[in-house]
């Protein structure tokens, strides 16, 4: 069975390189980042927003408009993923710029966990939160950190160079930050809580 996959640009630190788009079952992106996709010469599936940030509309793509200001535009655009049956969702532009924006897509991440699986990626790694059993390939000689939001309880890893041992991390309290990935696979399991895992180069 296909899973389908989708791509979706928001409105932070721009990507300096994309993926191949073409790996992707749809393209999308919020009005304010469609600048960037079109300065490239992609023509995404939609875009969405309340197009404050645009002068003009594009006539050859689906434009949806969200103007309901008690969601982020990132959070509609995940709506209107859901509704169209994409549950794997690589997301690209989510931090940089205003750190409060970063934040919440944070917040935005944890309140879709049960339904939608993200990847987030910038120029210097990619992150996600965590399953309560998570396994990362390919990863040797690469940073890990494992940051709590706000906690995360009974965590055991392997292939990391401190390990933790049913050991708890707490925002504002220990966190796991600039660990190193000793291992070609990487193994953490958690308790309770929730856990974001960030892979740099």
């Amino acid at each position: 069975m296909h899973l389908k996959k989708a791509f979706i640009l928001i409105d932070g630190e721009q990507p300096n390189k994309l993926p191949n788009l073409s790996e992707y079952d749809l393209v999308c992106a919020t009005d304010g980042a469609y600048r960037f996709l079109a300065e490239n010469n992609i023509t995404p599936d939609f875009i969405c927003g309340d197009f404050d940030a645009l002068e003009k509309l594009p006539i050859n793509i689906e434009t949806i408009t969200t103007p309901n200001q008690d969601y982020t535009d990132f959070e509609k655009a995940l709506k209107i993923l859901k509704e169209r049956d994409f549950s794997n969702i690589h997301v690209y532009g989510a931090s940089g710029k205003e750190q409060d924006h970063f934040l919440g897509n944070l917040s935005t991440a944890i309140k879709w966990k049960p339904k939608l699986n993200l990847t987030f990626f910038d120029n210097y790694g990619y992150y996600f939160l965590a399953d309560k059993t998570t396994r990362i390939n390919h990863c040797k000689g690469k940073t890990v950190s494992l940051v709590p939001f706000p906690e995360a309880l009974g965590i055991v890893t392997s292939g990391l160079q401190y390990p933790l041992y049913n050991e708890s991390l707490t925002f504002g309290g220990r966190i796991g930050t600039r660990n190193v990935a000793i291992e070609d696979e990487v193994t953490i399991t958690f308790e309770s809580g929730a856990l974001f895992v960030f892979v740099n180069d």
